[in-house]
């Protein structure tokens, strides 16, 4: 077979032809990626949603709102019912979030670690939610969107036995009850 122009011109319009159509049947390669790396996208990629309707946090005045950006937990000394120091930032972000949303009702939950008797335990619990309560207030919450109860020592976030458990039952819980997203 003998090449002239005419058949190689005809060899390169085919393969011309030939890679065009191929490239239009892969308009967007798939990435390769290796197992549990995630796959980075093109970035002539659209999003799947619209970027108003992403969410990067959680939702303004939900509950995982105000135990992310203020927290809903404070804790005591043994023996103590009087807010800490370490308390007062968190406290203060709590009073903070709660007048920014003053339609939410929370509860002041205090618990006691389990040494002592039951009936101390409930009474110390109850000057636990008591100061927390009176903390708030002072910074600006209204007290008739605070209830409290004490727990004294029944519900143990730690069960264990030894002063790190204990520390963590001395506490002041915050728990929304009404008014949340």
């Amino acid at each position: 077979m003998t090449l002239n122009i005419n058949n190689i011109t005809r060899l390169a319009l085919i393969a011309g032809a030939a890679i065009s159509i191929s490239a239009c049947a892969h308009n967007k390669p798939e990435p390769l990626a290796e197992p549990g790396r995630p796959v980075a996208q093109a970035p002539y990629s659209r999003p799947s949603q619209p970027m108003e309707s992403q969410t990067s946090g959680p939702i303004p005045g939900s509950i995982q709102d105000f135990v992310i950006n203020a927290g809903d937990r404070v804790y005591f000394d043994t023996d103590k019912f009087t807010v800490r120091g370490d308390a007062a930032p968190v406290l203060d972000a709590e009073a903070s979030w709660l007048r920014r949303y003053p339609s939410v009702r929370v509860r002041i939950e205090g618990n006691a670690d389990e040494r002592g008797t039951r009936e101390y335990n409930f009474a110390l619990g109850g000057r636990r939610a008591n100061s927390i309560k009176e903390y708030l207030v002072a910074h600006g919450v209204e007290p008739g969107r605070i209830d409290t109860v004490s727990y004294g020592k029944e519900r143990p976030i730690d069960p264990g036995e030894s002063e790190d458990a204990w520390a963590k039952n001395r506490n002041g819980h915050t728990a929304i009850t009404g008014g949340a997203q």
